[in-house]
């Protein structure tokens, strides 16, 4: 058995083998050891290998997706490896026979269907990069499935914007090739990428076959059909399919044909952009305080999933964001029907995936039953449509559904029983009157006693003889019993000779069988084994018309999810009072009372101060680019959530969703920038001020005039003029050559002077007002510029040491009055440091040795004190300490 397990080891080194062994999946060696550890299981010993101990534990087959979770949510890739035979005839080779045993699936982040090691919300991407070196333009190419719904889609892309792409679809498996992944110019990318990055033979990359290779998997003989794609995009789709074809060895995802995105269609958002507008998860890594998660109000798998695609992807044609606007606009308008819709989508299983795991022989009879669901809903969501005028969007909603095969619904319906169980071997699936022959199965399984009695007398009346009794023994089986007196009459005649088969004769008693109760009998013995038999039959052929009809299939479970996102953005609209923005091909962009979706929502939970809301018109005055926003203001003042809320609504326009302002004019934006807050990068050896600088030159090289760039305190990890420097050459390059619209930012109050020579820059300040020496945040952004940053009365709020805060205060009231350029010598020499605090120091007399109370104080031994005499001591002390001040 070893041998064998080396065997198949050998042949899958890169990942834990779960070796099947009667109810576990046994593991052995390292992986052993690495599974113990990830799983928190006894590791144990089986036998021994080349002399030493060879390292085991297991887990049971039952309870194998749990496992299975919590190694794929750590990294690991699993080879299950399954009986192949029938123990029995391994035994026939001999006793000591090992079973034949085989991998059948390799379970990798990027290609799991189990429902349960699925989030419902999310997609579960494989994605793979295609490389064709010296083609020029088009080098490089997207590819990325979710095997768990068929979504297949490519698109072209370059290193510059490489990581970008991948990012925006946020693969939980990245699959490239060798030569690819060992390529140093590609490093960073896989490094900010990590651990789910996996090198794999060139030769599934390989374009010259990649066509022969897609025309086998999809059953056609040409490819024209499909579209025009790059020598990199067929590598990319090669990759994608061979990669499914490694991992799910015999069986055959039924994927969608692949879908090409053009550059441009969507908006730019580049990774760190995306990170700190905290899309989809915070900083931290949480859904919770995220956009996705304040603006989600799906009741769907597939909706939630389609929303979460939306907001990583906005659009960028201002036509197709009209459509998807207009179908919220048609559901505001009526929220008696939105509500019924709503209403009948929380009852739509997850079709896809349903779907998905039959066809890879995963699935099980809830599986049919979510797609009978779903159909039947469809159906009902369908006849309310009927009557009514339907926007763009929603029209092909209603096309969609139309085409769900109804044949196969209601097959689906008249087969399926009302209670299905979770695995098809526990039987029970099929409704009664389904299929003839199962009934009479079933009714010999269950009433086989009535069913013999029933033939008893039958037989009764036939032959005459009322004390006939069909009985039965484990010898003889089933049998006819009659006394010795009535025994000719079952051999009296020819027809009775020939209907009667004399068994047995016993004192007292003769015993008969017939043809019929023979087969009675076998049917009976059998009945259990031969319903369930039957049943798998009908669920294969259920199975095989489902593969059938996917894609009508998948194209109504597409159609539902759009409709879900529809529904949803329209009661968060009416909910949080969204305005429906115009988004047209100018260079507007003018908010008016706009707010921060995930902030307004956070202080209304809190039940706090209600959100301020702001204006921000970034629009050209007149012919010519946009213009730009210099911002000051004090820390705390609520800059940062003003810069983000922009960004948000961009996106929250663009993706097809009602904005929070009051209203919204946006000229399309192609590419979003955002650097607000300060990171670092230790492993690649980048200080916080180096990643600033970085992310701020992607934000120069690349903003155009239809751009959209927000930038917070850009030079503050430098010294003072050198990052002055540096922000005021970024604002003139972004006002003279990148000419986008933006806001920028800074504490340098220096460059309030820029709006002078700036034709398009404008200054805005965050007010605040000062009451008795403290300082008040209104949160409001008006014009102007302001005159200082109000650090010292942040730190004071954030709690610092009073006397940190008011030599603090000395010191900066000092720096403001000296001109003189050696201000921080003469400070050194004019202010002792924390001259507050000593200036509160005791009198010498009290601190003194020869004081009375330190003489006091000496003569105390703590551990010689009752607690009584402790209290005198106490008292006496403070007797002293009053004399001693007085």
């Amino acid at each position: 058995m070893m041998e064998q397990y080396i065997e198949i080891k050998a042949t899958n080194p890169d990942s834990l083998l779960f070796y099947r062994m009667g109810d576990f999946y046994e593991l052995f060696f390292d992986d052993a050891v690495e599974a113990s550890r990830a799983l928190g299981i006894t590791l144990t010993k089986r036998g021994k290998h080349l002399g030493d101990d060879i390292p085991m534990c297991g887990v049971p087959v039952h309870a194998a997706d749990d496992y299975l979770q919590k190694l794929i949510a750590r990294g690991f890739r699993v080879a299950v490896c399954e009986q192949i035979e029938d123990p029995a005839e391994a035994r026939k080779r001999g006793a000591k026979s090992v079973v034949k045993r085989d991998v059948v699936r390799l379970v990798t982040p990027g290609t799991i269907t189990e429902e349960r090691l699925l989030d419902p919300s999310e997609a579960n991407y494989l994605m793979t990069l295609g490389r064709i070196k010296g083609s020029g333009q088009g080098q490089f190419a997207l590819a990325w499935i979710d095997i768990s719904t068929g979504t297949f889609r490519v698109s072209e892309t370059d290193p510059s914007r490489l990581l970008a792409d991948i990012l925006r679809v946020d693969p939980r498996e990245l699959i490239v090739a060798d030569p690819v992944f060992h390529d140093p110019e590609l490093r960073p990318v896989f490094d900010a990428i990590g651990r789910s990055v996996s090198p794999q033979p060139p030769s599934l990359f390989d374009s010259a076959t990649a066509e022969n290779r897609i025309q086998r998997y999809f059953d056609v003989s040409t490819l024209d059909g499909f579209g025009q794609f790059s020598r990199a995009e067929l590598a990319a789709i090669s990759g994608a399919i061979a990669y499914v074809e490694k991992t799910q060895i015999a069986e055959r995802p039924p994927l969608m044909r692949p879908e090409r995105e053009s550059e441009g269609s969507s908006l730019f958002i580049d990774p760190a952009t995306r990170a700190n507008l905290e899309l989809l998860r915070t900083l931290s890594g949480n859904r919770d305080g995220s956009l996705l998660k304040a603006i989600d109000r799906t009741v769907t798998g597939g909706g939630a999933r389609l929303l979460a695609e939306r907001l990583t992807s906005p659009l960028t044609d201002p036509i197709a964001i009209a459509e998807r606007l207009d179908s919220v606009s048609y559901f505001l308008s009526r929220q008696s029907l939105a509500d019924q819709m709503r209403e009948a989508l929380k009852g739509v299983p997850d079709m896809p995936r349903a779907l998905s795991r039959l066809a890879v022989g995963r699935g099980s009879p809830r599986d049919l039953g979510a797609l009978a669901r779903g159909l039947e809903v469809a159906g009902e969501i369908t006849q309310r449509f009927h009557s009514e005028e339907l926007p763009v969007e929603l029209a092909s909603v209603l096309e969609y559904l139309d085409k769900l095969p109804a044949d196969f619904a209601m097959h689906l319906e008249r087969a399926l029983a009302d209670e299905l169980p979770l695995l098809k071997r526990d039987g029970g699936f099929v409704r009664a009157q389904y299929n003839d022959e199962l009934d009479e199965m079933r009714a010999l399984r269950d009433h086989s006693r009535r069913i013999i009695a029933g033939l008893q007398a039958d037989y009764m009346e036939m032959t005459g003889v009322k004390s006939l009794k069909i009985k039965h023994n484990n010898v003889l089986g089933y049998f006819i019993e009659v006394t010795a007196n009535n025994a000719s009459t079952m051999t009296g005649t020819d027809e009775a000779k020939g209907k009667f088969i004399h068994r047995q004769t016993i004192a007292n008693a003769m015993r008969f069988t017939t043809t019929e109760l023979a087969e009675l009998e076998t049917k009976i013995a059998n009945a259990a084994e031969r319903a369930l038999s039957i049943e798998l039959r009908i669920f294969d052929a259920l199975t095989n018309e489902t593969v059938a009809n996917a894609d009508a299939i998948r194209a109504g479970a597409a159609a539902l999810a759009a409709l879900d996102v529809s529904v949803s953005l329209a009661a968060l609209a009416e909910e949080q009072g969204y305005c429906r923005p115009l988004v047209d091909n100018s260079l507007a962009f003018e908010i008016v009372a706009g707010r921060h979706p995930v902030v307004e929502q956070s202080l209304r939970r809190q039940a706090a101060n209600p959100f301020v809301a702001n204006d921000c018109n970034l629009s050209p005055q007149g012919p010519g680019k946009g213009a730009i926003w210099l911002l000051t203001g004090p820390n705390m003042g609520g800059k940062s959530t003003f810069l983000r809320q922009n960004a948000l609504i961009a996106i929250l326009a663009q993706m097809g969703s009602f904005v929070p302002a009051g209203s919204a004019h946006i000229g399309v934006v192609d590419r979003l920038f955002s650097r607000v807050g300060a990171s670092d990068d230790l492993a690649r050896g980048r200080s916080t001020f180096m990643v600033e600088m970085v992310e701020t030159a992607a934000i120069l090289n690349q903003a155009s005039d239809h751009s959209l760039v927000i930038l917070d305190e850009i030079g503050r990890g430098t010294a003072t003029f050198d990052g002055l420097s540096i922000a005021w050459a970024a604002v003139e390059y972004l006002h003279e050559k990148n000419q986008c619209r933006a806001i920028f930012a800074t504490h340098f109050h220096e460059m309030t002077a820029l709006s002078e020579k700036l034709e398009r820059l404008s200054n805005v300040t965050m007010r605040v007002k000062e009451w008795d020496g403290d300082v008040v945040f209104l949160h409001e952004v008006a014009k102007g510029a302001a005159d200082r940053s109000y650090g010292v009365q942040v730190a004071r709020l954030a709690g610092l040491p009073e006397a940190v805060v008011n030599r603090a205060r000395d010191v900066l009231h000092q720096l403001e009055a000296e001109e003189t350029s050696g201000k921080a010598d003469k400070l050194i020499d004019d202010l002792p440091l924390f001259s507050v605090e000593v200036k509160r120091q005791p009198p010498k007399q009290v601190q003194g040795k020869d004081s009375a109370l330190f003489a006091a104080i000496s003569a105390i031994n703590p551990d010689e004190l009752s607690p009584r005499d402790a209290l005198e001591a106490l008292y006496r002390l403070k007797g002293l300490a009053t004399t001693a001040t007085s």
